[in-house]
């Protein structure tokens, strides 16, 4: 039986997942649909293109060897790549643009069917005062958030890849907006903020600004109130990189989304950088305008997932070695073992035991950190017998426990 598209991924998917981590396979493998076969050539489609350099740059000698050991020495391997760009007031879907491999440069231009011939003219702000570039302003960024300080992992290794590309060049990248996303307590906010900083360091005079989705709310609020909304929109056009955070508090408030939506097109089409956080993908928001999610989804969305063990460990010691702090190897497992939710609830359960130890003059032992432990973590892990192993091992493979 002649061999379809569909099959022959197939194939190479079950190659490439013997090759790389579980994490790495979910992130740059799983979300790939395999478009069509012509002969030797198969064509596979990503989301995005900052997705086709990722795998070019990291995966593209894997991606050869199993493309051409289901289809021969002459295999060769296409991308179409989805572009979600498309100027104010065109409805057209997302449309993709073919490229073969190893061929990096011919994405930064693609010969493509745009919309409309040419780039769009840059839209003039009314509100610009001549003379009044640059803004000062306070960047209200956290000097605790730097990059030295991110403990980089499977995890995060995506979101804070993009994070220092985009730091090293704002607005120069395929990655605008960046979207990191996550649950609670992962880091998006510690990533945001060194983003920020790495970007001040390497280019004070860019103008860099950190803010909260509610606190750009109640400054819109307040400029309704006091009819300044032209200063406030006129203000937020002027920076260089736009960083905010918690975009998904914009839900349900249209005025908010109207005045953002205008302030993030005059930055993207003037070349500034916009960085923002959530705590889900643009596809999941609720209560959101279309227009909006769909420049979310212009730049790249990196997810930060919970930290594995190591990871958990790794974070630890940082924390323990910033903080000039000393503990038994036994007792920093223990945590990295009992706390697996977020970082946020990890840091806080080691200051916590480091305060029972110092409050109580005892010193940091296994038996302290299990009497903290009992306190701050509602559901403790339970005592593992050989035959919970068993049982969780044939659950998830679905074999008889006879075996």
């Amino acid at each position: 039986m002649e061999n379809d598209h569909n099959n022959v991924w197939a194939n190479c998917l079950a190659v490439i997942s013997d090759n790389i981590s579980a994490q790495a396979y979910k992130t740059w493998f799983a979300p790939i649909k395999p478009v069509k076969l012509d002969d030797s050539v198969l064509t596979i489609q990503v989301p995005s293109q900052f997705f086709y350099e990722w795998l070019e740059e990291h995966y593209v000698s894997l991606l050869r060897k199993t493309v051409r050991k289901e289809l021969g020495p002459d295999a060769r391997l296409e991308y179409s790549i989805i572009m979600e760009h498309s100027l104010e007031g065109n409805q057209a879907s997302p449309y993709t643009v073919k490229v073969p491999t190893s061929h990096r440069a011919a994405t930064r231009n693609p010969a493509v069917n745009m919309p409309i011939v040419g780039e769009p003219a840059p839209i003039k702000n009314p509100f610009v005062i001549p003379g009044l570039r640059k803004l000062k302003i306070d960047s209200n960024l956290n000097p605790n958030y730097a990059f030295d300080s991110f403990v980089e992992g499977e995890c995060n290794r995506l979101a804070r890849s993009a994070g220092f590309a985009v730091a090293n060049k704002p607005g120069g990248t395929a990655f605008n907006p960046l979207l990191i996303y996550g649950g609670v307590g992962l880091g998006k906010t510690h990533l945001a903020h060194a983003i920020g900083i790495e970007i001040k360091n390497q280019t004070p005079d860019k103008t860099v600004l950190y803010v909260t989705s509610e606190r750009f709310t109640h400054q819109f609020i307040d400029s309704v109130r006091n009819n300044t909304v032209n200063d406030f929109s006129h203000f937020y056009q002027m920076i260089d990189v736009l960083i905010i955070d918690d975009v998904q508090f914009f839900s349900g408030k249209e005025k908010t989304q109207d005045v953002f939506f205008h302030i993030f097109n005059h930055l993207h089409q003037t070349g500034k950088q916009l960085v923002l956080t959530a705590d889900k993908p643009p596809v999941e928001m609720q209560g959101m305008e279309q227009r909006l999610l769909s420049r979310f989804k212009w730049g790249l969305s990196a997810d930060l997932q919970t930290p594995a063990l190591e990871t958990r460990m790794a974070i630890l010691e940082k924390k323990m070695y910033g903080d000039g702090i000393d503990m038994p190897r036994e007792v920093v497992e223990y945590l990295a073992y009992s706390i697996t939710t977020n970082v946020r609830e990890l840091e806080g359960a080691l200051i916590s035991l480091i305060a029972q130890s110092s409050l109580n003059k005892k010193a940091i032992t296994l038996d302290l950190a299990r009497q903290m432990i009992d306190k701050f973590v509602k559901n403790t892990a339970r005592e593992v017998s050989i035959d919970y192993i068993q049982k969780v091992v044939c659950d998830y493979f679905d074999l008889p426990i006879e075996l």
